[in-house]
């Protein structure tokens, strides 16, 4: 019997409601300096009204239930890049270069060693993003947390000139979408993953050939940060639009970008997909559209571009050291197409 990521216990249908029933109090707070609207993978807040001045580009975000494996395995310092990469590049996408990052971490009881391997995490991956880690919070919270568990999120914010924020609005039908391959599963669908690789410490800890390597190593691989690459694409080239692939996969973040009455074409073998993505579905028994809705089967980053850059710009971001493909194009119609 298939297993879907709502068995595994996240409702998204219920996300979504609340987005919608939260908007009218959060619109509430807003001033004649926010631009744009929820929906962008940044919030906006313009430091002037000058159509060429800077605006304030943030983002939060956490890790997910990816935390569960790295309590199982008593491995800590990688976890905090995840939680660095989930917030960085969801601001990039705007064309904002991310400048500070603070980390929340609550855990039932303070364990010196342990708070300084998740932080040396977290600093990796801001040296990675090419951001600076200027506070925090730790909390001690006994008996809310389960003993040696906690739990982490983190908050990054950056600027962007009002004139050069990037956000779909020029996308027009023929463009082409570039995908940029994910480091693995990121830090997206573990309620689901969890399910189909338990968190048993003697079965992570082997080694599977498909993989080529542990199911920890690749359960645990963090979350590719793109900021350094995305920054220098842009002050390069002309990119319309970019989508990071995270919660709700590419059905739910590629039409963040992509203005009404436009749709995408996905082209799913124009790229091989990792063996982890394979294995997720051959366990989960689940079809395809609804790997694509909770995955990001391989493709962490999206950008759109004209269709005469295509080639130049997919060449570049290999020359770059990513892995960028080809793998669809803007369509007349609405939301996403798996062909």
């Amino acid at each position: 019997m298939a297993i879907d990521y709502k068995e595994a216990g996240v409702d998204v249908e219920a996300g979504y409601s609340a987005v919608k029933m939260m908007k009218e109090y959060v619109k509430s707070t807003y001033d004649a300096r926010v631009v744009g609207d929820l929906g962008s993978f940044g919030g906006f807040y313009a430091l002037d009204d000058s159509p060429t001045g800077d605006v304030l580009v943030a983002g939060t975000d956490g890790v997910g239930t990816k935390l569960k494996y790295a309590f199982v395995l008593g491995k800590h310092d990688t976890i905090g890049i995840d939680a660095v990469a989930m917030c960085v590049n969801d601001i990039v996408c705007q064309g904002a270069r991310p400048l500070i990052f603070l980390d929340y971490i609550a855990l039932s009881k303070l364990v010196p060693e342990k708070v300084a391997e998740i932080v040396k995490g977290v600093a990796t991956g801001c040296r990675e993003a090419g951001c600076a880690l200027i506070g925090g919070e730790t909390a001690e919270m006994p008996g809310f947390y389960a003993e040696d568990e906690y739990d982490i999120a983190g908050f990054s914010c950056g600027t962007a000139k009002r004139d050069k924020i990037i956000n779909g609005a020029n996308i027009r039908e023929g463009d082409v979408l570039i995908g940029l391959a994910s480091s693995g599963i990121h830090s997206n669908g573990y309620s689901l993953v969890r399910k189909l690789f338990p968190p048993v410490k003697e079965e992570l800890m082997r080694y599977d050939e498909r993989l080529g390597s542990t199911y920890a190593d690749a359960l645990l691989t963090p979350t590719r940060i793109y900021v350094k690459t995305i920054l220098a694409l842009i002050a390069r080239y002309e990119v319309k639009g970019i989508a990071h692939i995270t919660g709700g996969g590419f059905i739910e973040n590629i039409p963040r970008i992509i203005p009404a009455g436009l749709g995408v074409r996905i082209v799913k073998d124009s790229y091989k997909l990792p063996a982890i993505f394979e294995m997720l579905r051959e366990r989960s028994g689940i079809e395809d559209r609804k790997m694509y809705n909770t995955f990001n089967m391989g493709i962490g980053m999206v950008v759109c571009v004209s269709p005469k850059l295509a080639k130049e710009v997919t060449e570049y971001l290999n020359a770059q050291g990513e892995k960028a493909y080809v793998i669809g194009s803007v369509v007349k119609g609405e939301g996403v197409e798996l062909v």
